[in-house]
């Protein structure tokens, strides 16, 4: 799932390219991608687009006469721009939607493609009227590069809840998914099962630290990474990733291997001898299976 860093990519990528210009036409190939009939997508057609933000982990448009197109991509979901009028992909094509020049509503622009790879088709698109029924899209999370220490304190210990589970939640922090908490708690050398009522005030104080260095690091990345272009490469599995995506690599910082704990479709991935004190956290499925040869230890695990 596209996440913060990824979708401010998006973002300076949208904003030269929409902000302003003319929306010609709406194509909607996925009936399931629309989640709302009033006001009709065929209001948007004929209006100029006058910003363009994140709410959370979702693409708002915003258009003339108040109107808001909010677009959660969820896991699979991508943007693309292509040329104006440009086909929608026959497989993975979810919408398009053709644009003017930004200025000159006579110019033909370009084409702001959505797809959805694999079969379960999630991403969804509503429109709206207003901001009060914009805000009934906000999750409620705080964006975490906007956070001093004192208040992200103070949200991160409103449950007791594991660390990976506290930074993923979009009514606490926005923006956070699976990957980049990953990588986050990876730079704090803290464990993604450890509950946040259980961290000292030094704890959590590198915990805000490695949320803000990770998500700006990466932020500056991705935009460097993409330039004047479009992001074509947005994936949750990125070469310069510690411990996301990389389960059984050596972790950068110590080299012993990154493990990995599954759950449904997700994955938490993290170093057992940089954040765990060298302890190997059960696996749901493969310590069940295994038993007593699943190892608890980082010496166990390498066979020392």
């Amino acid at each position: 799932m596209p996440e913060l860093p990824d979708l401010e990519d998006y973002l300076a990528a949208l904003r030269p390219r929409v902000v302003d210009a003319g929306i010609d036409r709406v194509r909607i190939r996925s009936f399931s991608l629309l989640r709302t009939y009033d006001p009709p997508i065929e209001a948007l057609e004929g209006r100029r687009v006058v910003a363009v933000r994140r709410l959370g982990k979702r693409l708002v448009f915003s258009v003339e006469d108040d109107l808001h197109l909010v677009l959660h991509l969820m896991i699979a979901g991508r943007l693309r721009w292509r040329d104006h009028g440009a086909p929608v992909p026959g497989r993975i094509g979810l919408a398009a939607v053709d644009l003017s020049v930004p200025g000159d509503p006579e110019a033909p622009g370009g084409a702001l493609i959505l797809t959805e790879a694999g079969t379960t088709r999630r991403a969804s698109l509503h429109v709206v009227r207003g901001e009060d029924a914009l805000a009934e899209h906000d999750r409620g999370g705080l964006e975490p590069l906007e956070l001093d220490v004192e208040t992200f304190a103070a949200q991160l210990r409103l449950e007791n809840r594991t660390l990976k589970r506290a930074l993923t939640d979009p009514r606490r922090f926005a923006g956070i998914g699976n990957a980049f908490s990953d990588e986050i708690l990876h730079a704090a050398g803290l464990s993604p099962v450890r509950r946040s009522h259980q961290l000292d005030d030094d704890e959590v104080t590198r915990l805000h630290a490695a949320t803000r260095e990770v998500l700006r690091s990466w932020v500056t990345r991705l935009r460097e990474e993409t330039g004047e272009g479009f992001p074509e490469k947005v994936t949750a599995f990125r070469d310069g990733f510690a411990v996301h995506g990389k389960h059984g690599q050596p972790c950068p910082d110590c080299g012993t291997q990154v493990q990995r704990i599954r759950y449904a479709d997700n994955e938490t991935n993290y170093c057992p001898r940089c954040q765990t004190d060298g302890k190997v956290l059960a696996d749901r499925g493969l310590s069940r299976l295994l038993k007593d040869d699943w190892p608890r230890t980082v010496d166990q695990l390498e066979g020392a």
